[in-house]
């Protein structure tokens, strides 16, 4: 009997099934160094110990994208090792911070099932959630993926599609516990601008690019413990569709949001995962630029120190985004240099 795992395919799915992910994580003050230093992220409730205390945290919060991608990690040798791709996702939701010291735990169940005309891979709807040591939520989210048949004639399930909220609504958002924006310090954080300096429709151009490196993707994915062998062997890749390594789609959207430090320094916390879509792949030496346009403005029950900002974050390659339409909702209006699609919700002092 072989010990070693190929990863599940489509047809070991089960609506309903429950996967408890192997090799919890202590998340460590070196985790966050090497999350900085392959994004570069300035916002300062997570570079500044004082300046998170002055707010309500009890120290310098893990930025909410890498606790979202080491919990992402967890799941991938069980829900997308066999993945053509990873699709979007949905209703996420950020729970208590993460802070160095912790534990996080990922728990996934497969919530949908769908295969496809070719009948060679279907779509995979899992809703994972991460947990620390405590077992509390850290974040959750619902994603689907589209994974291979083993065995293409293997039969098709009975189809079912979760249905899915456009977003996560004001009173189902989560504030960490004590957070008091009071002694927020707008030129510490980097900017004038609050809540109430945003309106609906506005586009902000984030100005600067990032160009990726080889070594600095493969080095957040592993960072993440992700095994995805699309960003690893060029030796299987070299002979696929794309003749090279992708890129962590993870890894774009962490580019996108450290990139937004210029034009929204202040949204200095993700509080929800409305939907996301990575729209075309990307590669070592493609030049990362973005841009965001404000949905909506949510004002939070009770809270007259915050607001929340519903905010759209479009991410391009090799063409800055000066020059794009801001507009195109389905996937044909879609400028081709967009990579990322990425819909979320930040909170940002009044």
């Amino acid at each position: 009997m072989t010990k070693t795992s190929p990863g599940n395919f489509f047809e070991d799915f089960k609506i309903g099934q429950e996967i408890r992910h192997a090799t919890p994580r202590t998340v460590t003050t070196g985790d966050v160094a090497l999350y900085c230093a392959l994004y570069g992220s300035r916002f300062a409730v997570n570079s500044s110990a004082e300046f998170a205390r002055q707010i309500g945290f009890d120290d310098a919060p893990v930025d909410d994208l890498l606790a979202f991608h080491l919990v992402f990690g967890k799941t991938v040798p069980d829900i997308s090792l066999n993945a053509v791709a990873n699709l979007g996702y949905a209703e996420g939701r950020f729970g208590v911070p993460v802070y160095p010291g912790d534990t996080l735990r990922a728990v996934s169940e497969v919530i949908g099932l769908k295969e496809n005309s070719n009948r060679q891979t279907g779509v995979v709807y899992v809703r994972s959630t991460g947990f620390n040591q405590r077992d509390e939520m850290v974040v959750e989210y619902l994603r689907w993926v589209m994974v291979r048949k083993r065995d293409t004639n293997a039969p098709a399930p009975e189809e079912v599609v979760p249905p899915m909220a456009a977003k996560v609504p004001a009173e189902a958002l989560i504030l960490p516990a004590g957070l008091d924006l009071a002694g927020y310090d707008t030129t510490l954080a980097g900017s004038p601008f609050r809540w109430g300096d945003y309106q609906v429709g506005e586009a902000i151009d984030h100005v600067d690019g990032m160009t990726i490196e080889e070594a600095e993707h493969m080095s957040a994915t592993r960072l993440y413990q992700n095994t995805a062998k699309v960003h690893f062997n060029q030796h299987t890749e070299g002979q696929g569709r794309f003749g090279r390594r992708l890129i962590y789609g993870g890894h774009i959207i962490s580019l996108a949001r450290s990139l937004s430090f210029n034009g929204l320094a202040n949204a200095f916390k993700i509080v929800a995962i409305n939907g996301g879509r990575h729209v075309a792949p990307t590669f070592a030496g493609d030049t990362v630029y973005a841009w965001t346009q404000v949905e909506e403005k949510m004002e939070i029950p009770g809270r007259g120190d915050l607001g929340a900002l519903r905010l759209r974050t479009i991410a391009t390659k090799d063409h800055a985004c000066v020059d794009l339409p801001c507009k195109g909702q389905a996937g044909k209006d879609y400028h081709p240099a967009v990579v990322l699609d990425f819909n979320y919700t930040v909170i940002v002092p009044r």
